[in-house]
């Protein structure tokens, strides 16, 4: 079985937006190389330096399923049914939208954290499942279904937006040592959750 992690890119003060869900430079770095790591969504180009790219396939090759909000896919328009990882969405809402089946026949609803991640991995089998969205991931590391957190932190400061983190349910929660990859515009690290 693979392993839940959760990856986003985040402002050096801790944000993932800013108060308006705009990304401004976050996403930087998927611009500052001449590596291109291909993706299933022609709408979207990774053109990164060598160690992004190195991190872009660690998190998408062996991905079997993403998780989302409904606030993020929204957002994205559900990514045109295509997410950039190449895996089918799982979509955390306590209502689809109307024609989902239709327009998005590969993507998921479900009702629940916990049920999300059930359901993304049995469609992932032995990949990963990947969580995409900041709020998602605080409900899954408070119910200990996070294996790995991962942060691409990016040279900004924002100061307001929608935090990455939010406090802990239990406490403090305890991440193993990092493994860190600096990039261009982006200094990468993984962290597993110490069990």
């Amino acid at each position: 079985m693979g392993k839940v992690f959760t990856h986003m890119t985040m402002s050096l003060d801790g944000f993932v937006a800013d108060p308006h869900d705009r990304i401004g430079e976050l996403f930087e770095w998927y611009e500052a190389g001449e590596v291109t790591v291909p993706n299933p969504n022609e709408t979207v180009e990774f053109r990164v330096d060598a160690a992004g790219a190195r991190v872009l396939r660690e998190l998408t090759e062996n991905c079997g399923a993403v998780v989302a909000g409904r606030r993020l896919f929204d957002i994205a328009d559900g990514w045109g049914d295509r997410h950039p990882a190449g895996a089918p969405v799982v979509v955390v809402t306590h209502r689809a939208p109307e024609g989902a089946a239709e327009r998005w026949p590969t993507t998921t609803f479900v009702s629940g954290v916990e049920a999300a991640i059930t359901r993304a991995r049995g469609i992932a089998g032995d990949q990963d499942v990947s969580l995409a969205s900041s709020t998602i991931a605080q409900q899954a590391l408070d119910l200990g279904l996070v294996d790995e957190v991962c942060v691409s932190l990016v040279p900004v400061l924002f100061g307001e937006g929608v935090p990455y983190f939010a406090k802990p349910a239990a406490g403090h929660l305890l991440l193993d040592d990092p493994i860190v990859v600096q990039g261009r515009r982006a200094l990468h690290l993984r962290y597993p959750v110490r069990r």
